[in-house]
């Protein structure tokens, strides 16, 4: 069950990832993992949805393809950042982003060991099935680092995290 609720501010988080450059476009180089902190968003509406696993079936056909297709319509929207979260590490993480195409429209971030998402109540243990503690799939809308809309899914499938839902609530 999630602890955080709308309403809320966000707690302080750092996530690592692989910033898009020309230079990765022929997958011969794996960039340099930078720091980003949530307090790089106080002032800005971000779009943040969460996933269990880069390159898992859900995950990579359902869940992230959608918010790029429909990219214009959140900014039109005013959204500043748009991003994809998970416990994944930031190479596998800039992995998935450019075999999705997402160049600099949506960041993928790191939750390393899912700390972020732990402070949020938003974690899912996956060690049944071999993948350890993984993040939930959620999505947020912030403004000001404040939570204006929570999709937490409670079975399989996509329905409040997708980008339809959130798009809706914006």
């Amino acid at each position: 069950m999630s602890t955080i609720k709308e309403g809320e501010a966000i707690p302080e988080g750092t996530f690592k990832y692989v910033p898009w450059s020309e230079a990765l476009e022929d997958n011969l180089a794996c960039g340099i993992p930078v720091d980003l902190s949530t307090n790089e968003w106080k002032d800005k509406k971000v779009v943040l949805f969460s996933v269990p696993g880069a390159f898992t079936p859900t995950c990579h056909t359902k869940h992230l393809p959608p918010y790029l297709e429909k990219y214009d319509e959140f900014k039109s929207k005013g959204v500043d950042v748009i991003a994809v979260l998970a416990a994944n590490d930031p190479f596998v993480m800039s992995g998935w982003a450019r075999f999705e195409g997402l160049k600099d429209k949506i960041l993928a971030l790191s939750d390393t060991n899912a700390e972020w998402s732990k402070k949020l109540g938003l974690t899912k243990d996956l060690s049944a099935h071999g993948l350890g503690l993984r993040t939930n799939r959620y999505a947020l809308i912030l403004e000001n680092n404040v939570v204006k809309y929570i999709g937490v899914e409670t079975g399989p499938g996509v329905s409040v995290s997708g980008a339809d839902a959130v798009l809706a609530h914006l």
